[in-house]
């Protein structure tokens, strides 16, 4: 956290820790009463300009419900984190239409990329935000212009179907996951499709799936042939190998801004709006 707190402070950010980075309660940052009032804390208190989750793992869809983001409404302000909190970017995408930071978190700041701080910085102040990545020669080509939602791929599956949900039609998407089986990410995606939520997305773009496992009896397809096979009917550009989600090189995306996806073989280029 030392390295956290002095990193935002050379970026002239004034820094205000929440009783919930020294609490624990089992797995959890404090019970779930204590992590959603320090939530709200912050979200009410007009003098915060943004509120970093110190750490991921699991717990935000215990609270969520129990937070009044009608603070949000009148005083806009960045929420920056990722993985489990997938949860809370989707629920202020969905109900409030604001925009917030998928990116790096306190906890993964002594093992991020320069790069990936950068973007970091480019996002919480305004500055012009774009990326040219190699992916792979599977790409499905194309141009697509969208507003980029997303995240967590277990996290975006935990709220199908509730007020967290984001209609995802004309939007380009934005997954990512890790430790998670091959037939696990095969069900997912397939869920997604069953829903109806791959069917109207201007564009995909597959982030980081880190430490993927299979079991003794090969799954026998890699990540980017589960997507490819899921989305095969559609027309929209489909990019792989983004570098963003649980890897040290987790570029800052803005969620609920609107981008253009460029999809080359081998070559994606974002450019934020």
């Amino acid at each position: 956290m030392d390295d956290a707190v002095a990193l935002l402070k050379s970026w002239g950010l004034c820094v205000v820790l929440g009783e919930t980075v020294t609490a624990s309660y089992h797995q959890f940052a404090g019970d779930d009463d204590l992590r959603a009032r320090d939530m709200q804390r912050f979200i009410d208190d007009n003098e915060v300009k943004a509120i970093f989750a110190a750490r991921g793992g699991y717990g935000t869809i215990r609270i969520i419900d129990d937070i009044n983001l009608d603070g949000l409404k009148q005083t806009p302000k960045w929420i920056i984190g990722f993985s489990d909190i997938t949860v809370i970017h989707a629920h202020v995408q969905a109900n409030l239409g604001l925009q917030s930071i998928h990116g790096q978190m306190p906890i993964n700041i002594p093992d991020a990329s320069a790069q990936s701080l950068q973007s970091l910085k480019k996002a919480l102040f305004g500055e012009e935000l774009s990326y040219s990545f190699t992916t792979s020669s599977q790409n499905k080509l194309g141009t697509a212009p969208g507003e980029l939602t997303g995240g967590n791929l277990m996290m975006l599956i935990s709220v199908l179907g509730s007020a967290s949900d984001v209609n995802w039609d004309d939007k380009i998407l934005f997954i990512e996951d890790v430790g998670e089986y091959l037939y696990s990410i095969d069900r997912m995606i397939h869920t997604l499709k069953r829903a109806g939520k791959l069917k109207n997305l201007a564009g995909l773009i597959v982030g980081g799936f880190s430490d993927v496992k299979d079991n003794d009896i090969p799954f026998g397809f890699t990540v980017s042939e589960i997507v490819l096979n899921a989305v095969a009917a559609y027309n929209y550009p489909v990019c792989f190998d983004f570098p963003g989600g649980h890897v040290p090189n987790n570029n800052a995306l803005i969620l609920g801004r609107t981008i253009n996806l460029v999809v080359q073989p081998q070559q994606a280029d974002i450019k934020f709006i």
